[in-house]
C-alpha cells in the first residue's frame, strides 16, 4: 500500500475507489502483508496482489464493493495451473480484504503519507467488517479503540503488520473486532553477538517475536547461514566493529536489542563497550554466570564504562526459569526482553493484582 498512497490521494477527489489488501497469508504466499491493489469506478487497476493469479477475481469483487459500499473478504488457496480454478499455483494461501474508499479518508491518508515520508513509524488499523473503521497509530489521543489498541500498538512497536482481535467479546461485554494493522516501519532489530547453540536458539525465538535478527561473529568457520537458518543475516565481523558501523549508519534505535552470548572476553567486552555507549538502544544484555558477570563488570569499568552505562546492562541476562538447554535459555532471555519493552514486572500473574492486559 505504501507505493499506492500517492495514487489514492490523487484519485479520491474524483470519486470512490476500491482498495484491496493482503491481510493474512500462510505458507508460500506470493505477496507480503499489506500488498495492495486499487480499482477505480472506470475500471483502472493499479498495483498487484499475487502476480496475476487472483487479480481478475479481486477486480470482480472490487466492482461489487464499489456498487454496494460493503466491504468483502476473499480467500484464495492452492489451485493447479491446469484446473481452471481461481487460486495460487505457489501452494500458499492469502486473504484479501476489499473496501470502498471515499474522499472522507483523504485527511487520514495525507497524514499517513506525511509520516511515512518523514520516516516516522506509523500504522493503520482497519476493522475487517462490512463497514470498516480506520485508526491511525500512534494517535494523539489515548482513548481505547474497540479493545484492540493495545495489541495494535504492540505490532507497531515490533515493526510488523498482522491481525489482532478475533470478533470476540471482552470481559466488559464489548466486541473486539478482527482488525488488520498495517505497519509502515522497519522491524525492530535483534543483534546477537556470538555463534553458538544459544545464539541459534535465540535467533529462532527472536524471529518468531517479529525481530529482524542479525548474528555477528568474527570467526568465519562458525558464522554461516547454514548454522543459523532463522537469522535474517549472518555477518562475519568483530561484533563491536559491526555495532559501531550500524550506529553510524542510523540503524540502531530505541527498539534495538543487543545480546552478547560469546563467552569470550575478547569479543564480549568490546561489544558491550560499544553497545552501552549508544545514547538510544532498547536492550543490552550478556549471558553468563555470576562469576563471569563480576569479572565482566571489572573489565568494563577498566575499559571506561560509566556507572550510568552499566546500570543499563542486563547481566546475567534472562529470567529465573532454571533454564538449562539453549532453547530454555532463549525463552528466559526473550521473556526478559518482552518484560523490559513493556515495562512489565515479569512476575507470575497469580502473584499480582489488577488487569492482565494493561
Amino acid at each position: 500500500m505504501r507505493a499506492l498512497l500517492g495514487h489514492l490521494i490523487t484519485l479520491l477527489p474524483g470519486g470512490p475507489v476500491a482498495l484491496a489488501r493482503v491481510v493474512d497469508t500462510t505458507a508460500a504466499a506470493p505477496r507480503e502483508l499489506g500488498a495492495a491493489m486499487v480499482v477505480t469506478e472506470s475500471g483502472d487497476v493499479l498495483g498487484s496482489l499475487s502476480g496475476g493469479c487472483v487479480e481478475a477475481a479481486v477486480v470482480a469483487s472490487a466492482d461489487e464493493v464499489l456498487a454496494s459500499g460493503h466491504a468483502v473478504t476473499d480467500r484464495f488457496g492452492y489451485a493447479d495451473a491446469d484446473s481452471g480454478a481461481v487460486g495460487l499455483t505457489c501452494g500458499g494461501e492469502i486473504e484479501i480484504f476489499v473496501e470502498r474508499i471515499t474522499v472522507e479518508r483523504l485527511p487520514l491518508l495525507s497524514t499517513l503519507r506525511q509520516r511515512v515520508d518523514d520516516g516516522a513509524p506509523v500504522a493503520v488499523a482497519t476493522t475487517l467488517d462490512v463497514t470498516p473503521e480506520w485508526k491511525l497509530l500512534p494517535a494523539g489521543d489515548t482513548e481505547p479503540w474497540h479493545g484492540v489498541d493495545r495489541d495494535a500498538r504492540a505490532l507497531l512497536s515490533a515493526g510488523r503488520s498482522g491481525i489482532v482481535g478475533a470478533d470476540e467479546c471482552t470481559p466488559h461485554g464489548s466486541l473486539r473486532p478482527r482488525t488488520f494493522v498495517q505497519v509502515f516501519a522497519s522491524p525492530a532489530r535483534m543483534v546477537l553477538a556470538g555463534a553458538n547453540d544459544f545464539v541459534r536458539a535465540l535467533s529462532r525465538t527472536g524471529r518468531q517475536l517479529g525481530y529482524r535478527v542479525t548474528v555477528v561473529d568474527a570467526r568465519e568457520t562458525f558464522a554461516t547461514t547454514a548454522r543459523f537458518p532463522s537469522a535474517h543475516e549472518v555477518v562475519v565481523d568483530w561484533p563491536h566493529r559491526y555495532l559501531r558501523r550500524e550506529q553510524q549508519a542510523g540503524r540502531i534505535d530505541h527498539r534495538t536489542v543487543v545480546c552478547v552470548l560469546t563467552h569470550d572476553t575478547k569479543f564480549d567486552v568490546p561489544a558491550l563497550v560499544a553497545a552501552l555507549a549508544f545514547p538510544r538502544i532498547g536492550f543490552v544484555g550478556a549471558l553468563g554466570s555470576r562469576r563471569t558477570h563480576a569479572e565482566r563488570i571489572a573489565r568494563l569499568r577498566a575499559a571506561g564504562v560509566t556507572d550510568d552505562q552499566l546500570a543499563r546492562l542486563k547481566s546475567p541476562m534472562g529470567l529465573d526459569l532454571n533454564a538449562g538447554t539453549p532453547d530454555e535459555t532463549a525463552i528466559s532471555v526473550a521473556a526478559q526482553i518482552l518484560a523490559e519493552r513493556a515495562g512489565a514486572s515479569a512476575l507470575p500473574l497469580d502473584r499480582i493484582d489488577g488487569p492482565i492486559h494493561r
